[in-house]
This record gives structure tokens, C-alpha cells and sequence, in this order.
């Protein structure tokens, strides 16, 4: 039975058409023998609503406690999609950050992944639960809350799945692949099937925003293969190796 880790960006959950969409996604992989973790961002423009929010109190909030409000975007992804999943028959459980074993520096708002236990993980796969994971986020050593900053939940999946030894980490977003131009921009981009991590870091840094660049560093330093693909559309995306 492989395991197998998922992430699924804010527009794939951005409204209840979408998180049943991505369910069935999930439910689907579940029901082909798979143990599966997924990894979801908060839903839509979630994030800059609440920088908005934070904002319009307090023009220069600190960065601790901004940690705490941004946090609270992926909790509400994680239990909604865990309902629909509830909803669709299938057994499942969310965990924040925290629960599920990320450990940081106290970096607020781009904290370090400095260690992950998953121990809490393992154990409810092994009572056959499907695992939702808050992404972007973890605790330092004094048991704050830190955020891994823009991106970051594409970094918690792939640290999940380089710890769990996963067959592949697929990170679903609203285009189907890596382009070598932008496809909202550009008519004539061509979607690449493989490439390879430095070129894909190269394209990270020249500001393709498919993947989160750290994300990106961690998968070459621990060989997780990624597929970067659509939530919308059922084909193949492109694989990162």
C-alpha cells in the first residue's frame, strides 16, 4: 500500500463546488489501496483578507501575532474539507501544523522547518483515516505559531512526503502543468511533461509561481518526485524530478 501526498492550492477549495471536487479527488485515491495525506491552502483570497483585516486595526502588527491570524485561513480549508469528505462516506481526520508534527525556527511569518514528527500521522493512517494537513504552518520551541510565508504550504507537502516516503507528491493548482511561458499571458506557452529540479528552480526564481521555490530546494535535497497538475482537469501534469 503506497502513501501517497496531496496538496491542493486555495482556488481548488476556493468554494463548496470545488472542496467536493477535490474530496472526490482524494476519496478516489483512497480507494485505490492508497494511504493518502493531503496538504491544503487556505480557501481563495483567504490570506490577503486577513492581512486586510490585520491592516485596517493595526498598521504595523507584529509579526508573532500575525502568524496567529494568517493561521487560522488553512484551519478553516482543513475541517471544511474534511466534512465533505465526512459527507461523501469516507473515514478522515484534519490536523493543524502543529498536530502534525512540524517543528520551526520562530522566523514569523518564513519560519524554517527544523524538524517533523510523524509519529501522529503514521498513526492515524494506520487506523485507515485519510490525513488533511494545515499547510504553511508549524511551532517554534516555545510552542508559538509560525508561518512558512507565500507558498508555503507546497513546502509542508513536500517535507510530508520526503518524511513519509512517498511514492510522489502531487500538487494540484489551477493550471495543469508547468509552462515554459505564462498560459494566462501567453497563448503560445507549451505545458512541459518533465524537467528537471534545477530548471524548475531557475523558473521559480524568474517568477513562474507554480512552485513554492523552497518546496522546489527540498525536493532535491531529499529526491521527492513531484507531478504538478490541475484540480479541474483529469490529464497529466508535469513531473518534477
Amino acid at each position: 500500500m503506497s502513501i501517497i501526498v496531496q496538496k491542493f492550492g486555495g482556488t481548488s477549495v476556493e468554494n463548496a463546488e470545488r472542496v467536493f471536487n477535490v474530496a472526490k479527488i482524494i476519496t478516489n485515491t483512497y480507494s485505490n489501496n492508497n494511504k493518502v495525506v493531503v496538504v491544503v491552502s487556505a480557501q481563495g483570497k483567504t490570506t490577503d483578507n486577513l492581512i486586510s483585516q490585520a491592516l485596517e486595526i493595526n498598521n504595523n502588527p507584529s509579526k508573532r501575532e500575525l502568524d496567529v491570524l494568517l493561521s487560522t485561513g488553512e484551519q478553516m480549508s482543513v475541517a471544511i474539507l474534511s466534512m465533505a469528505i465526512e459527507k461523501l462516506g469516507f473515514p478522515v481526520v484534519s490536523l493543524l501544523g502543529w498536530q502534525a508534527g512540524f517543528k520551526t525556527n520562530n522566523n514569523y511569518g518564513n519560519a524554517q522547518i527544523e524538524n517533523l514528527d510523524s509519529n501522529r500521522i503514521l498513526s492515524e493512517l494506520n487506523k485507515k483515516n485519510i490525513v488533511i494537513v494545515a499547510g504553511f504552518q508549524g511551532i517554534d520551541k516555545f510552542n508559538n505559531i509560525t508561518t512558512f510565508g507565500r507558498g508555503g504550504s507546497d513546502t509542508s507537502a513536500v517535507a510530508l512526503a520526503a518524511k513519509l516516503k512517498s511514492d510522489i507528491c502531487k500538487i494540484y493548482t489551477d493550471v495543469d502543468g508547468v509552462y515554459d511561458l505564462d498560459p494566462k499571458e501567453n497563448t503560445k506557452a507549451k505545458k512541459i511533461s518533465k524537467i528537471n529540479y534545477d530548471k524548475m528552480l531557475n523558473l521559480a526564481k524568474s517568477g513562474a509561481k507554480v512552485l513554492n521555490i523552497n518546496s522546489i530546494k527540498l525536493a532535491k535535497k531529499y529526491n521527492v518526485k513531484i507531478e504538478v497538475l490541475s484540480s479541474l482537469k483529469n490529464i497529466p501534469g508535469t513531473i518534477v524530478f
